[in-house]
Parts: C-alpha cells; structure tokens; sequence
C-alpha cells in the first residue's frame, strides 16, 4: 500500500515538473519573440517594429519605381512584410487623443482598411518558420495581424481579380478597403475624392517601400468587389478599393538619373 502511494506521488510529481516546465519554455519562447519586438503564434502576429530598412534614397524609390508583375518562387522576409505595411498606414506619431499615419487623411478620418491575403511558405520568420498562409487584417496602432481565416486564398484572390495571374502567383498580396462614411459623414459627397486620394498615397507607399527593398508590386483595380470583399471576410461597409500583389521579382530591375538627364535633354531641343 505505501509503497503503491509513493509510485502515485511520484508519478504525480513528475507530471507536475513536466507541466511546469512546458509552460516556462512556452512562456520563455514568447518573451523571447517579444524582445526581439515580434511573436508569431495563436490568433494575432505582432510584427517587428518598423525600422530603417533600406539605404536606397527617396529619389532613387521614385526613378525605379515601376509595375512588376512577374516573380520568382521565393518568399519576403517578415521584416520586409512589417515595413511595407508601416509605410501603407502605419503610426508616426501621437498628438493628444489622436494619432498621425504615414499617409495624409481629410480630417484625420482615416477610412482605409488594410487586409493581407498571404500564401503557404511566403512569408519568412527565419530560416525554417513561415507565418500561416491565411487572410489577416493589419491593425495600424499595436502593428500588428489579426487573423480572419486560415488557409492559402491567393487562388480565391486570383479568381476574384478576373484571372490576372500575377494576383495568384504572388507570396503575399495586400488588398485596401475603404469605409466611406468615416470621411463622407464630415465631409458629404466630396470626401468620396478625399477617400480615393488617400487610397492613392497609401498605394505609392506601397511601390516606393517595395522598391526600396528590392521587391516588387502592381497595382491592381480590376476585380469583382463582392468577391474580393467575400475571399478576406470583409465586414460590412468596407468596399474593396486596391489589390496590391508584392513579390521578389523575378528579373532584376533597375534604372539611372543618367536616362533621365539624356531624355530631358532631348526634349528641351
């Protein structure tokens, strides 16, 4: 009898240590992820904190800025991933009760909404993890993705854009809603136009980041909006405005102020 209790009391001791030491490494993980300023894992990601990525100066984003749509079989890092969605809507900066974004917005209304459609194995943490393909929705405040479904959508995203291959064969894809009565509710019919200029600096972003970085985008303004809105699980009253596709291109590009200066030359004959 006492020595079939102390086999129990054993037997529960050890599960007891095993326990707790499965919880202290899951929580070690965690705060490790978290000093390194991202955790991925459960339902929301927190991004790595936005930093200086590129030595690529604004005027040289701007003269290789172009459309890309042809990519290679490789994945973005998730770095890459947290800058470009800082520049599309990110924080800058708190002023009282409100806070300013990367990009312009009338009266501060900010009606976009940013949802990223990310494909199996295409967003790299480190050498042997990938983020979960799925939808996730970018939350601007904490920078962080909040997940709306698991899965690889980028063939749904592709049949929704009317077949434009290069929506389905992209890692990731970040698609713009807007939620017009944030804006048209102060400003009546005229801030439909603030909305869509606000879409439009969102997307510049979107090209001058990726270029800076070496990769690639297209925008993309053609596609079947109830389709769009279904594949990320659009709430109400959010209107798909922009898909922008994001990539390693698949050819290298590149141009030069020396083209620039001979074209303008010309034309000042």
């Amino acid at each position: 009898m006492k020595r079939g209790f102390l086999i129990l009391a054993v037997s529960l001791t050890t599960i007891a240590f095993i326990t707790a030491y499965l919880i202290y490494t899951s929580l070690s993980v965690k705060t490790r992820h978290l000093e390194r300023g991202y955790y991925v894992g459960g339902e929301t990601i927190l991004l790595p904190l936005p930093y200086v990525m590129s030595e690529m100066s604004v005027e040289e984003s701007i003269l290789n800025r172009k459309s890309i749509r042809e990519w290679s079989s490789e994945a973005i890092g998730i770095n890459q991933l947290s800058i470009i969605l800082w520049c599309t809507y990110g924080v800058t900066e708190k002023i009282g009760d409100w806070y300013r974004r990367s990009v312009p917005s009338a009266g501060a209304t900010y009606p976009l909404e940013i949802y990223v459609v990310i494909g199996e194995r295409s967003v790299r943490v480190n050498e042997t993890t990938y983020i979960d393909a799925g939808v996730y929705h970018y939350n601007p405040l904490t920078h962080s993705l909040n997940l709306v479904k698991r899965g690889d959508f980028r063939n749904d995203l592709y049949e929704a854009a009317l077949k434009q291959e290069w929506v389905g064969k992209a890692p990731v894809s970040i698609v713009i809603f807007a939620v017009y009565e944030r804006t048209t509710g102060r400003y009546g019919e005229r801030g439909v136009r603030y909305v869509h200029l606000e879409a439009g600096h969102a997307g510049q972003n979107i090209y001058l980041c990726s270029t800076a970085l070496g990769l690639g985008t297209v925008a993309i303004g053609a596609f079947h909006d109830s389709m769009v809105a279904e594949v990320v699980s659009a709430k109400a009253g959010e209107q798909p405005l922009y898909i922008f596709p994001i990539g390693v291109p698949a050819k290298p590009y590149s141009s030069s102020f020396d083209n620039v200066h001979r074209i303008i030359i010309e034309n000042r004959r």
